[in-house]
C-alpha cells in the first residue's frame, strides 16, 4: 500500500471514528454497583425518577437528565453499525464534569472500515477523549508511514476551521455531548413515551421511547450559530439522516442504564447501543507522548502535496 494512500485511509478512519465515538458518549448505559453522592431517586418510591408511574414521561426525564448530567463520570460500553460501512464496539470510562475526558478501546467488527483497518495493521484502536483534543492510536503500518508515530491529535478549533458546518458540529458535539443528551433528545422531540418496566442487566428500569427529527433537533441542542445550523441541515439531509427513534431506561436511582437509537442514512440504516455502569468513577486521560503523536492538520498538509506532486 503506498504511503499516501495508507494516510488518507487512516484519517478517514479517525474521522469515521470520531462521529461514532461522539454517539456514544451521548448514550445510556448500565447502572452497575458503582454510583456517586446525589445520585439518588427524588421520588423514593417507584422504579427510577423517571420510573414512578406517578410521573408524566417528560417529569420523568427531567429527573433523569439532571441526575445523569450531575454523576460526571461513568464506564461505558457500546456498539454501533452503520449500514455496510462498518461495525465496531468501544469501551472504556469517560467524564464529563470539566469537558469530556476519558479513554476508550475501539475494536471494528464488521464492514468496509474493518477491512480498511486490517490493511492498517489492526482492527482495534485506543482513542482519549480531551476537553481540547481527541487522540487517537493508529497501527504499526500506520506508523511506519508516519515517521514512527502512532497517535493523531485532531484538535477541535482544527476540526472547525478545516470541517466548516460539520466539523463545527463534530467540535460542538465534542465539547458538549454527556451523557444525559438522549434524555434531551426525547425531551426535545416532543414525542415521548413510557413504554414501560424492563430488566437491564439485572437491575430494575423504567423504559421510555420516542421519535426525533434529526435537522430540528440540533438546532435545540446545541450551540451552534444559526448559520453553521443551516448548513449542518443541509449536511444531514444530503446523508439521507431525517429522522430517528431513541429509546432509553432509567434505573431507581434515575440514572440512565442504556440507549437505543436507530435511523437512517445514505451509508444504509444505523444502530447504537450502549450501556453505563459504575457512576462516579475515576477517569484518568492524558496527552500522549508528543514524540509518538502526529497533528492532524500536519497530516492533511503532506497529503495534499502529496497529491500535488503526483
Amino acid at each position: 500500500m503506498k504511503r499516501a494512500t495508507v494516510r488518507r485511509a487512516g484519517l478517514s478512519i479517525v474521522a469515521v471514528t470520531l462521529f461514532a465515538g461522539v454517539t456514544a458518549c451521548g448514550s445510556g448505559g448500565s447502572g452497575g454497583s458503582g454510583g456517586v453522592e446525589g445520585a439518588k431517586s427524588s421520588t423514593g418510591s417507584g422504579v427510577g425518577g423517571g420510573s414512578s408511574p406517578r410521573l408524566s414521561p417528560v417529569a420523568a426525564l427531567r429527573t433523569a437528565e439532571k441526575s445523569t448530567d450531575g454523576a460526571d463520570s461513568a464506564k461505558v460500553e457500546s456498539s454501533t453499525t452503520i449500514g455496510s460501512l462498518m461495525s465496531m464496539t468501544a469501551d472504556g470510562a469517560l467524564g464529563w464534569g470539566h469537558g469530556l475526558t476519558g479513554a476508550l478501546t475501539i475494536t471494528y467488527t464488521g464492514g468496509t472500515v474493518a477491512d480498511t483497518m486490517r490493511q492498517l495493521g489492526s482492527t482495534s484502536m485506543q482513542a482519549r477523549y480531551l476537553p481540547d483534543a481527541y487522540y487517537a492510536r493508529m497501527g504499526d503500518s500506520f506508523a511506519r508511514q508516519t515517521g514512527g508515530r502512532h497517535w493523531i491529535k485532531y484538535a477541535y478549533d482544527d476540526l472547525e476551521r478545516l470541517g466548516g458546518s460539520s466539523g463545527a458540529y463534530l467540535k460542538d458535539q465534542m465539547t458538549h455531548t454527556t451523557p444525559n443528551q438522549s434524555v434531551k433528545l426525547l425531551l426535545a422531540s416532543g414525542d415521548v413515551r413510557r413504554v414501560g418496566t424492563d430488566k437491564v442487566r439485572g437491575r430494575d428500569t423504567a423504559h421510555y421511547a420516542g421519535t426525533v427529527d434529526v435537522a430540528d433537533l440540533t438546532g435545540r441542542n446545541s450551540h451552534l450559530s444559526r448559520s453553521q445550523l443551516d448548513d449542518l441541515k443541509k449536511t444531514l439531509e444530503g446523508a439521507g439522516v431525517t429522522t430517528e427513534t431513541v429509546d432509553v431506561w432509567v434505573d431507581d436511582r434515575d440514572l440512565l442504564v442504556k440507549k437505543v437509537e436507530r435511523g437512517e442514512t445514505a451509508q444504509g440504516g444505523y444502530t447504537q447501543t450502549a450501556y453505563y455502569s459504575d457512576y462516579g468513577t475515576t477517569v484518568s486521560a492524558k496527552a500522549p507522548a508528543a514524540d509518538d503523536t502526529a497533528d492532524f492538520t500536519e497530516l492533511v498538509r503532506q497529503q495534499a502535496g502529496a497529491g500535488a506532486g503526483s
